[in-house]
């Protein structure tokens, strides 16, 4: 089989890494992204570098994108001399970005209209899953198209679920996503109170990661809590401002109310506002200390 990928940024490099390394011939993996330096990485691999979408698309069986936002996406699968202008009906093509339930269902749309098979198969596990391939991949799509790419998935991923029809992929990743933000500040605001409260936070970190409370960002924010480390992060908060627009959108559309998903916004947003230099989504533990009055 051969895979294309496109998109090497944060998460992007790591998948692709892992599919170069597990794939039988190495230059089976193309990859393509509009930084020269980032194809010659993995060209001096073994991978084949690719210099237009019209190139990638067209030698590959199956195409995974990995890229940075809804408009990105749009423009890539279904504008001009995009992925859609030059595909055939015998590929598989993958948006694993993080978009809206709508652009996953116009893709696929799009897509079915030309003849084509589109999933979308959000992912979950940060810069770190991506580079240890043990991503969480959520499809949602025809359960043909999205057998036919697992093979390509399993090299990235350890948890791999089709999760049902056209959108269904994107809808679960923004559960998952919101709930990230929850727990996130809902961590904050637990080490700001430990922290306060004259108790170690390692301690404290230790004791949360087997008791009721514990979560993946108690244990993931944590240490980077305890060493300050909230600027220049490979897991910034940006991603997490656009991601929780998505599913504000998202929320109104059906009509819902969810307060503590919007409280948590407004955390996230006073976060983005403190001049940190690409701050982690660990940082929201700095505004819980600003709210509070905590120098």
């Amino acid at each position: 089989m051969k895979i294309g990928f496109v998109g090497l940024g944060n998460m992007g490099t790591g998948m692709a890494n892992n599919i170069l390394n597990k794939i039988e011939n190495k230059s089976d993996l193309f990859v393509y992204t509009r930084t020269l330096e980032k194809i010659k990485k993995f060209t001096s691999g073994g991978a084949t570098g690719c210099t237009s979408i019209k190139e990638i698309t067209t030698s590959v069986d199956v195409l995974l994108t990995c890229l940075p936002s809804v408009e990105t996406s749009r423009q890539l699968f279904m504008g001009d001399d995009g992925i859609f202008e030059h595909a055939n009906s015998n590929q598989v093509l993958v948006d694993h970005s993080t978009v809206d339930v709508k652009t996953s269902k116009d893709c696929f749309e799009s897509a079915s209209n030309k003849g084509l098979k589109f999933l979308d198969a959000p992912i979950s596990g940060g810069p770190g899953g991506a580079a240890d391939g043990t991503l969480t991949i959520m499809a949602g799509g025809e359960k043909e198209s999205f057998d036919y790419a697992k093979d390509a998935f399993n090299m990235m991923g350890a948890k791999i679920s089709h999760m049902g029809p056209s959108g269904a992929g994107t809808a679960m990743k923004l559960v998952n996503q919101l709930l990230v933000s929850t727990n996130t500040v809902a961590a904050a605001e637990a080490f700001v109170l430990a922290e306060q409260s004259g108790v170690n936070l390692n301690a404290a970190i230790d004791i949360l990661s087997t008791s009721w409370g514990r979560s993946t960002m108690i244990e993931r924010n944590g240490p980077i809590t305890v060493n300050k480390e909230f600027e220049n992060s490979p897991a910034p908060l940006r991603n997490l401002v656009k991601d929780l627009g998505i599913i504000k959108e998202l929320t109104s559309q059906l009509g819902l109310k969810l307060p503590v998903t919007m409280a948590s916004s407004d955390v996230v947003d006073e976060t983005m506002g403190l001049n940190l230099e690409e701050p982690d989504i660990a940082a929201t533990a700095l505004s819980i200390k600003k709210i509070s009055g905590i120098q």
